[in-house]
C-alpha cells in the first residue's frame, strides 16, 4: 500500500474541513428556524399543550359548556404589566370566545415582547383554536404605553366524542411574555418543545 503524498493529505483536510463548515451552518440555520418551525408544527397539531390558529370557525355551537380560564405571567428581564381583562369565560363548545389581554410597559424605554403559550390539559390542545391571536409576533411597547390583545378561541366539538377527554370540563389558556431575542425565550421554546404530554406542566 503506498504512502499518502502531502497532495492527498492535503486534499482529505479540505474535506474535512468542508463537512464541519457544512454541519456548523446546519446547526446555525436549525437555531434560527427554531420559532417559525416550533410554531407551524404546534399550530398545525396541537402538540405539547399548544393550541391550533384556524382562519374562521366553522362549527355550530352544542349544548355542552366549558370553562375557558386565562393564565398570565412575565419573564423577570421584561418589565411588563401583562394580564387577562377576565380570569375566565363559560361558554359552549362550537361557540366563540373573546379575552382581551392588557400589556404595560412600565418603563421609559421602547421594548419588544414574544409571548410563548399552550393549555392545560396538555391533551386538550388539539381541540383548542385560535381565530385570532398575538402569540409568537414580536410586540413593541413604547414607554409607558399600554395595549389591548384580543384573542378569539373555540373548542372544537370533536371534544366531547374523545374518551380520554369525557372528564374535561375546564382548559387553561397560559401565556408568558418574554424579552425579544433573549436566551430565556429560546430556552422557554425549548422547553415547551421536549416537555412531555403526560407532565401536565405550562411555561412559566
Amino acid at each position: 500500500m503506498s504512502a499518502k503524498t502531502p497532495a492527498d493529505m492535503a486534499a482529505k483536510n479540505r474535506r474535512v474541513m468542508t463537512a464541519t463548515l457544512l454541519f456548523v451552518a446546519v446547526m446555525i440555520g436549525v437555531a434560527f428556524a427554531s420559532v417559525p418551525l416550533y410554531r407551524m408544527i404546534c399550530q398545525v397539531t396541537g402538540w405539547g399543550g399548544t393550541t391550533q390558529m384556524v382562519e374562521t370557525n366553522p362549527n355550530k355551537p352544542i349544548e355542552r359548556m366549558i370553562t375557558v380560564r386565562f393564565d398570565s405571567n412575565v419573564s423577570r428581564d421584561l418589565p411588563w404589566e401583562f394580564k387577562p381583562e377576565a380570569r375566565e369565560v363559560r361558554l359552549n363548545i362550537g361557540a366563540d370566545g373573546l379575552v382581551s389581554f392588557l400589556a404595560k410597559n412600565k418603563t421609559g424605554k421602547p421594548l419588544t415582547g414574544t409571548a410563548v403559550y399552550n393549555v392545560t390539559p396538555l391533551k386538550a390542545g388539539k381541540y383548542f383554536n385560535k381565530t385570532q391571536c398575538f402569540c409568537f409576533g414580536e410586540q413593541v411597547l413604547e414607554p409607558g404605553q399600554s395595549v389591548h390583545m384580543p384573542v378569539v378561541f373555540f373548542v372544537d366539538p370533536a371534544i366531547v366524542n374523545d374518551p380520554e377527554m369525557k372528564d374535561i370540563d375546564t382548559i387553561t389558556l397560559s401565556y408568558t411574555f418574554f424579552k425579544a431575542q433573549t436566551p430565556e425565550l429560546e430556552e422557554a421554546i425549548e422547553k415547551f418543545t421536549t416537555e412531555q404530554p403526560a407532565s401536565g406542566a405550562s411555561p412559566s
